[in-house]
């Protein structure tokens, strides 16, 4: 899948700039398909050429004028049908710390023990930001009532999703820390 998809699907909550399109994937996308501003940017032009969406010019006073992005009904036509589309297959997990615990043995058990709480600190960081993201679209409802109610519920469930990862890193994390804290040394 490219960016295309991902953004096409960040413009369906409403018109964005490039910087709030930015601020979006790190709060709604960052989780499973994250992307640089430069990224974005690119893939803007791109877009607009395409004819998928729409740019215009907003004068400002005292600041840069922006250009602000919408859909397109071609690009809306495009997202249902990549929506409609099965996955190619699911995506493969790339992770430098697996091949690194993979290579533990022999290795200082002090230096991978500090990888894995490096690892526990970013996953904690991000589901706290997943939560309070959680806590915001809710706005004081249950998930039941948003789930039944929301205009929109695939932002939601993907926030579910990486609320999940990010705790099955934890646990998975955690669960290596006893491993580790039990483990005799081997000669």
């Amino acid at each position: 899948m490219s960016l295309k998809y991902a953004v096409l699907a960040a413009l369906l909550e409403g018109e964005a700039s490039g910087y709030e399109l930015s601020k979006i994937f790190d709060v709604s996308l960052a989780n499973f398909w994250p992307a640089t501003p430069q990224q974005l940017y690119r893939e803007l032009e791109r877009l607009a050429r395409q004819g998928l969406i729409e740019a215009r010019v907003v004068q400002q006073q005292r600041r840069p004028n922006k250009r602000m992005f919408t859909l397109t009904e071609a690009g809306r036509a495009e997202l249902r049908g990549f929506a409609a589309e099965p996955p190619r297959r699911p995506a493969a997990l790339r992770d430098e710390l697996l091949i690194k615990i993979q290579a533990m043995d022999g290795a200082d058990p002090a230096a991978t023990r500090a990888l894995i709480e490096e690892r526990m600190g970013w996953a904690q960081g991000r589901l706290d930001r997943y939560r309070r993201v959680r806590a915001r679209l809710l706005d004081g409802r249950t998930e039941e009532d948003y789930l039944r109610e929301a205009d929109r519920i695939g932002p939601y469930l993907t926030l579910m999703g990486g609320i999940a990862f990010e705790e099955e890193n934890l646990r998975w994390c955690e669960r290596v820390l006893a491993v580790l804290s039990r483990r005799v040394p081997q000669r």
